[in-house]
């Protein structure tokens, strides 16, 4: 039986936490739908393009060593919408902390109640990738700070770009 699953967020930049998320939903499924949300009222840091790129770039080697189907898409409406719409029976959510599981269990009871059919399921993060937010990722490359420990090379290259050193 073949499993999709669906991973949906802003990814605004990828992060090294996004990654970490990404290998363990790997283990879960046979196709691994990473969906990024727009929202028209938020100004994204990069354009929609350039996030699929860039999950592109840094999911696809993690997702063929564990030989699962990637694909990237974009979504405007209600996640377990898009899940629907990709086939997936599985909703990856990641836990950095308690403050996440406290959101997540909220959303997850509302995805259940909305579209009994998909499954929310929970991926904590390692140590390691715990405290990156990307959130703190923009702001510290804004201020001129060294992000590449919390993000793939390829992304830490477009933050130099975006956010050139002082």
């Amino acid at each position: 039986m073949s499993r999709t699953a669906l991973y949906a967020g802003s990814f605004d930049p990828v992060t090294n936490g996004h990654l970490d998320v990404v290998r363990g939903a790997c283990r879960l499924c046979d196709k691994l739908v990473i969906a990024v949300g727009t929202h028209p009222g938020k100004a994204p840091l990069f354009s929609l393009e350039d996030r699929l790129a860039m999950l592109t770039e840094t999911c696809a080697p993690v997702a063929a060593a564990e030989k699962v189907k990637l694909e990237t898409i974009t979504f405007n409406d209600l996640v377990v919408t898009a899940a629907k719409r990709a086939g997936a029976t599985l909703l990856i959510r990641g836990l950095r902390d308690a403050s996440d599981f406290d959101y997540e269990m909220q959303m997850a009871g509302m995805n259940g109640a909305l579209a009994p059919e998909v499954q929310t399921v929970f991926l904590p993060s390692s140590p390691a990738t715990r405290p990156i937010t990307a959130t703190l990722v923009r702001q510290i490359a804004g201020m001129g700070g060294d992000v590449a420990a919390f993000v793939p090379a390829a992304v830490a290259k477009r933050l130099a770009a975006k956010f050139p050193r002082r």
